[in-house]
């Protein structure tokens, strides 16, 4: 069956072109080769795993609660709308709604694929090139695992939704090397990486679990290589430039933030819509989700020297400049040692 037929509703296109422009950089120095960027590049090359093996397919997903997490990661628990519910509505509102997130998970790895394969034709330097090849890899290997879930497990699969087709088209039509990565490198990366923990720390399913464990073992590095370019660049750019760069990283936060009212889901389940965003705009338990997404984006940028009045001023009003000050090291190490449970667990098996 074709991904097509399993969308919860019907699209009326199946390939999305973006229009742009930008330069391929080939470099003629390949000596230039930075230590940190070295180490990375080495453990890309070497932490390199297949979906086929590492992952244990053969577990089956219960059809009321796909990955067995609690009812409080529904964005309505606990409304009016949810209490009107009976027992088959909310079991199916449970399949729908982590079909939902699971699918914008596998639309965003695809956009970090196209994005990587973008920043090897663009950067300058030929470690980053090198790093950003593996990368290209690891995206691919995302992309079939949240689509083997998707299609073999849940059987049900969403589009993406336009916040999230909005700045993937933002970063993508940008010819500027350095917006590449900062829009997906710092900003969607850093987000997912939020995300996905939620599902690794939460989901009693082991495959579910191990999916999200996988791959954030993956992402943490990327974000890694992306601060690690950022930081060695934007010292360089002027003023105007480092504005406009903040400039579009508040409204990409701003952007992303928005993105988990799920009206998709209300409407494809026949719920009210306009009730429900309501609920979940000013669900206090929708406060503290959106808050944590921000967790490795507010120290990353930080980290790579975006941190002007403008950042600092939104990130108060967003109520997360708290996590200015985070150990996005300590978190790298914590995911990669969280993996390697994951793989103790299937050895067991």
């Amino acid at each position: 069956m074709a991904s097509k037929d399993r969308y919860a509703y019907s699209i009326d296109e199946d390939i999305w072109e973006i229009p742009g422009s930008f330069e391929t950089t080939f470099r003629w120095e390949y000596e230039d080769v930075r230590d940190n960027l070295k180490s990375l590049y080495k453990k890309g090359k070497k932490l390199q795993w297949d979906a086929d093996t590492r992952i244990d397919w053969s577990q089956d997903l219960d059809p009321e609660n796909p990955q067995e997490l609690p009812d409080e990661s529904i964005p309505i628990y606990g409304s009016d709308v949810w209490n009107r519910l009976n027992h088959k509505e909310r079991a199916n509102l449970r399949h729908h709604m982590q079909a939902w997130q699971l699918s914008q998970f596998m639309h965003g790895e695809q956009g970090a694929l196209l994005c990587t394969a973008k920043i090897v034709q663009q950067v300058p330097d030929i470690d980053s090139k090198f790093y950003a090849s593996t990368q290209v890899m690891d995206e691919a290997r995302h992309v079939e695992a949240y689509s083997r879930l998707l299609h073999e497990k849940f059987d049900l699969a969403y589009p993406i939704t336009p916040t999230l087709k909005t700045l993937l088209g933002d970063v993508l039509s940008d010819s500027r090397w350095d917006m590449t990565y900062l829009g997906m490198q710092i900003l969607v990366e850093g987000l997912a990486l939020a995300a996905f923990a939620d599902i690794r720390d939460q989901a009693k399913n082991s495959l579910a679990a191990s999916v999200n464990a996988y791959v954030m073992q993956d992402e943490a590095r990327h974000v890694a290589f992306g601060r690690l370019a950022l930081r060695d660049y934007y010292p360089q750019i002027t003023q105007k430039e480092r504005d406009e760069r903040e400039e579009f990283a508040v409204d990409a936060c701003y952007l992303m933030r928005d993105r988990f009212l799920s009206e998709e889901v209300w409407e494809t389940l026949g719920l009210p819509v306009e009730e429900c965003v309501s609920y979940v705009d000013r669900s206090g338990e929708m406060r503290e989700f959106r808050s944590r997404l921000f967790s490795r984006i507010v120290p990353a940028m930080k980290d790579i020297g975006l941190w002007g009045p403008k950042i600092r001023r939104a990130y108060s009003h967003m109520g997360i400049i708290g996590f200015a000050d985070i150990d996005l090291e300590a978190l790298t190490k914590e995911d990669e040692r969280l993996a390697e449970t994951f793989d103790s667990r299937f050895d067991d098996r």
